[in-house]
């Protein structure tokens, strides 16, 4: 399973780099709806695209970026003064007399503001930083699709809703922000063949065994670890990884677009780290050919899956 990935963030270089077109529409309710607190996760990259907008449209949506930051600023601030207050309290009780509860309730406090601090100069800054281009499930990434004869660039979640199914399909299938390609006609046939779109990609991030990582077997009464390691294409480049997509409604509620990354056996130097699961990059002339899906030539599609794109990839431990 690909868990997390280094994305390409800035819908301009989709602009520039393919000829694509925003749906601005999209990316203004997706940030009007958190605005009004639909709790969507969204890259910070992917709002300071924003940050110097160029008409009317891109300012507007800007505003409703910059609206958010300011709730979330006040929220902090008062978290802030709450873990304050809190730490204050404790240290006060421990001149008094050392007890367990004071220095566990200082110890937390002083955690919570310490994290707090981080998240709002995180909030604030404006310099970029790696980790702001980085999505993990249920995170909202730039996805390009054909709509009309056009490459369209969208925001969506990276966890898979089909259409018609039920809201509680994200808590039932948590696992759907990948797709299996031996699922492609069977759990995916609604969107294979049908809705295909592509994420630009640096580097994606996976879980394995660290025994496995390193090619031995437990010691006896040993117990593994878990290790995150970043896998990166060498030579280095964004890969344009196969995905499907969906538009889901429901009564009441607002559309969601989400998608799915494509995973298949991994090559040997991933298999080699530990783990069985790999993204499928699919090479730059068959973009066209995968946007614009013959569903009564699924042969076609397996095929530009099969001619993928295929660096090595080189991997390190996550920080």
């Amino acid at each position: 399973m690909c868990y997390s990935a280094q994305i390409l963030a800035d819908y301009r270089r989709y602009v520039r780099m393919f000829g694509a077109q925003m749906s601005l529409h999209e990316f203004a309710r997706l940030f009007f709806e958190r605005a009004e607190d639909s709790q969507a996760k969204i890259p910070k990259a992917m709002e300071d695209a924003f940050a110097q907008p160029q008409s009317d449209a891109e300012r507007a949506v800007w505003a409703l970026i910059e609206r958010f930051r300011s709730q979330q600023a006040v929220k902090l601030e008062q978290e802030l003064f709450k873990q304050r207050t809190r730490f204050a309290d404790a240290e006060r009780s421990l001149q008094s007399k050392l007890t367990k509860a004071a220095s566990e309730s200082k110890r937390i406090a002083q955690d919570k503001i310490e994290r707090t601090l981080e998240r709002l100069e995180d909030l604030r800054r404006s310099d970029p930083k790696a980790a702001d281009s980085r999505i993990f499930p249920a995170y909202y990434a730039p996805v390009m699709v054909m709509e009309n004869g056009h490459r369209v660039v969208k925001p969506m979640r990276y966890q898979c809703r089909l259409a018609g199914k039920p809201a509680s399909y994200d808590t039932r299938y948590p696992g759907t922000y990948n797709a299996r390609r031996d699922s492609l006609e069977g759990f995916w046939k609604t969107l294979f063949g049908y809705s295909h779109g592509l994420v630009l990609a640096s580097a994606f991030y996976e879980n394995v065994s660290r025994a496995q990582m390193e090619g031995r077997e437990l010691a006896p009464g040993e117990k593994d670890e878990n290790v995150r390691l970043e896998f990166r294409p060498n030579p280095p480049h964004d890969m344009l990884v196969a995905c499907l997509w969906s538009r889901w409604s429901g009564k009441d509620e607002a559309d969601l677009l989400s998608f799915a990354a494509i995973t298949d056996e991994p090559p040997p130097e991933v298999a080699a780290a530990g783990h069985d699961r790999c993204i499928i990059p699919i090479k730059l002339e068959h973009i066209d050919a995968w946007l614009n899906p013959d569903p009564h030539d699924l042969g076609a599609l397996y095929a530009i899956l099969d001619d993928r794109d295929r660096p090595f990839y080189e991997h390190r431990i996550a920080a």
